[in-house]
C-alpha cells in the first residue's frame, strides 16, 4: 500500500563563526586600461562568490562587471580569508569588497582633484567617468584615468578589511554566544509517498523558502536553493558511510557504494523562493545562508514519512530497512 505525507522543518544559520572573530580582506587596484583587478581569498566552490564580489565591487566604483577581474590564484600572498567555509563569505568578504572599492574611489578622487585643480569633495566618480561636479567639460574616462594614473608612475590600490567582531566563547554555564554576523532562515514543505510494502520513498513535492537578507544576484541563489535541496534529499533517503553504526559492518569505503541524488531523483515539483529582510550590516544588505539550503529537506521528509505512517524513523537516512523496520516494531 502506498501512502502519503505531509511534513515541514524550519530552521535557522549563521553568517560566519558565531562567536565572530573570523576577519576577510580584500584589495583592488586600477590598470592602465581603466580596468581593475580584485585581489581576495576567497574561493569559489560553486557557490558564486566570484561573480557576488565582482558585483559589489563594480556597484562601489560605478563601473560594468566585466571590468571587474577577480583574482584568488594563491591565498598564500593574496589578501587574508578566513576560509570559504560556515556561509561566511558573502557577508565578510563582501563587506571588505566594498572597503577596498571605497578605498580606491577616494584615491581615485584625490589622484583627479590634482588634476583638475579642484577640492577631492568635488570630484565624482560613476558611470565608469572621473569628473568635476557640474563642470562637464571636466572629465575623463575611466581608460582616460588608468592610462594616466599607470603610465604617470602612479600605483592606485585600494585595500579593505572586515570581521564582525572579535571572538568569544560559548558561556561554560549555559553555552549561550551571541550570534556576531547574521542568522539566516529558512523553511521547507515535503510531501512523500511511502510504500509499506517495499519501504521505498519517493518526494512528491519540496517547496523551499529561505529569508536571506537582501539578495546579490537571484539566479546564483536560485541554484543554490536547488543545489542544496537535493543535497538534503540525499541527506535524508541515501546517503550512508555506516549503515550499521556503531559497527563498520558493510561501512562505505568508495563512491561506488554510496548513493547521492541525481537529477533523476529531484521531485516532479520543486518550489523555491527567497524573502528579502535586508541586514544593517551585510554588505548591500545580503546574508550568507548557503549551507542551510541541504539543511532542511531531511527533516521535512521525515516528518512527512510519519505523517504518512504513523511512525517515527529517528535516523538518517530513512532507508527502506529502516522504515520496514519502524513498520514491524509498531506492529509487534
Amino acid at each position: 500500500m502506498k501512502k502519503r505525507g505531509i511534513g515541514i522543518s524550519v530552521g535557522t544559520h549563521p553568517a560566519g563563526l558565531k562567536g565572530g572573530g573570523d576577519p576577510s580582506q580584500a584589495q583592488i587596484r586600477l590598470k592602465p586600461d581603466g580596468t581593475f583587478d580584485l585581489l581576495n581569498g576567497a574561493v569559489d566552490i560553486g557557490q558564486g562568490c566570484k561573480t557576488i564580489l565582482r558585483q559589489l565591487a563594480a556597484d562601489e566604483l560605478d563601473v560594468p562587471l566585466e571590468n571587474i577581474t577577480h583574482q584568488n590564484i594563491d591565498t598564500d600572498t593574496g589578501p587574508m580569508c578566513t576560509g570559504t567555509f560556515a556561509s561566511r563569505v558573502t557577508f565578510m568578504d563582501g563587506n571588505a569588497v566594498l572597503a577596498a572599492a571605497a578605498d580606491l574611489k577616494r584615491k581615485i578622487r584625490e589622484w583627479a582633484a590634482e588634476y583638475f585643480e579642484c577640492s577631492p569633495a568635488d570630484v565624482e566618480v560613476a558611470n565608469n567617468k572621473v569628473f568635476v561636479k557640474g563642470v562637464p567639460e571636466k572629465s575623463l574616462t575611466m581608460g582616460e584615468v588608468g592610462a594616466m594614473v599607470n603610465w604617470g608612475g602612479k600605483f592606485l590600490v585600494g585595500t579593505g578589511a572586515y570581521t564582525p567582531g572579535p571572538g568569544q566563547q560559548f558561556d561554560p554555564e549555559t553555552g549561550k554566544m551571541t550570534a556576531i554576523a547574521s542568522l539566516a532562515f529558512g523553511c521547507c514543505v515535503a510531501e512523500v509517498e511511502v510504500d509499506t510494502e517495499t519501504g521505498v520513498v519517493d518526494v512528491l513535492k519540496l517547496v523551499q523558502v529561505f529569508e536571506v537578507g537582501k539578495a546579490m544576484n537571484r539566479l546564483l541563489c536560485k541554484g543554490q536553493n536547488n543545489g542544496g535541496a537535493m543535497m538534503g534529499i540525499g541527506f535524508g533517503l541515501t546517503e550512508n558511510v555506516c549503515p550499521y553504526y556503531p559497527s563498520m559492518d558493510f561501512a562505505v569505503h568508495d563512491l561506488t557504494d554510496y548513493v547521492i541524488t541525481t537529477a533523476a531523483d529531484m521531485p516532479p515539483v520543486m518550489v523555491e523562493d527567497i524573502v528579502e529582510v535586508p541586514h544593517p550590516n551585510g554588505p548591500r544588505g545580503a546574508k550568507g545562508y548557503s549551507e542551510m539550503t541541504a539543511s532542511l529537506a531531511g527533516p521535512a521528509i521525515l516528518n512527512a514519512i510519519h505523517n504518512a505512517i504513523g511512525v517515527w524513523v529517528t535516523d538518517y537516512p530513512a532507508t527502506p530497512e529502516r522504515i520496514l523496520k519502524a513498520l514491524e516494531a509498531a506492529r509487534a
